[in-house]
């Protein structure tokens, strides 16, 4: 009697539950098929499943990986926890200097000094311009000069282009104006003279002393600063 037959005879007479005993206690050796059937369908039980690793992980190993493969010099490997440190600090500087140079200067566009040439006005650049239309429009060439020199000047201070202190005179801030727009120097020099003799000397103003200014701001107004000698 082969070892199969007694085994399967000694089962028959066997309660159900002592044969399973006797079943669970045989040594099995599976051929190679189901061996891998085994391995694959115990590899896809939970436990094995939660320790496989996450995309995450996956991409923080390849980026670990590709820091440790960056070298300085002659090939000498910079330490992934250096490299780590030196992206933060970058990542930093750059943070810093949004907030330091980049929120204040928005937040300056919006403000201007009341005081302009010496005296309080409190209108914006588009009010100068409106008054000097008006005054224009009534033969008040005069008035219509100094709102338009004003306007000029306060538009440039509210772009944030020039500065315009309290104390800022007229051939000053056509000084500073003149490096953000060079190309217009002449222009911004003789209407500050015109400005001067006008306001203050009490000299008869014309229509065309007018037309160059208001010609000047539409140019200036529209044309394309130089940032670099912008000053605030």
């Amino acid at each position: 009697m082969t070892l199969t037959l007694l085994t399967a005879s000694v089962l028959a007479v066997l309660p159900p539950s002592a044969a399973r005993a006797v079943l669970s206690d045989v040594p099995v050796e599976p051929d190679s098929g189901e061996a891998t059937d085994w391995l694959i369908e115990e590899l896809s039980k939970a436990p094995y499943q939660a320790a496989k690793p996450t995309l995450f992980d996956r991409a923080s190993k390849a980026f670990s990986d590709w820091l440790a493969s960056l070298t300085i010099g002659e090939g000498t490997g910079i330490p992934t926890a250096v490299l780590i440190v030196l992206v933060a600090l970058i990542a930093v500087a750059i943070i810093a200097a949004i907030i330091v140079y980049g929120v204040p200067r928005l937040n300056r566009k919006s403000r201007h000094h009341d005081i302009l040439f010496g005296e309080a006005d409190h209108r914006t650049a588009a009010q100068l311009r409106e008054a000097a239309e008006q005054a224009a429009n009534q033969g008040d060439f005069a008035a219509a000069i100094a709102d338009m020199f004003r306007s000029i000047a306060r538009g440039l201070s509210e772009r944030t282009l020039v500065s315009m202190t309290p104390g800022t005179t007229g051939h000053g801030f056509a000084t500073r104006a003149s490096r953000v727009f060079p190309e217009r120097a002449t222009e911004l020099a003789t209407s500050a003279d015109t400005f001067d003799r006008v306001r203050y000397m009490r000299q008869p103003a014309t229509r065309e002393q007018y037309e160059q200014l208001r010609t000047l701001e539409s140019q200036v107004r529209a044309a394309k600063p130089d940032l670099a000698e912008a000053t605030l």
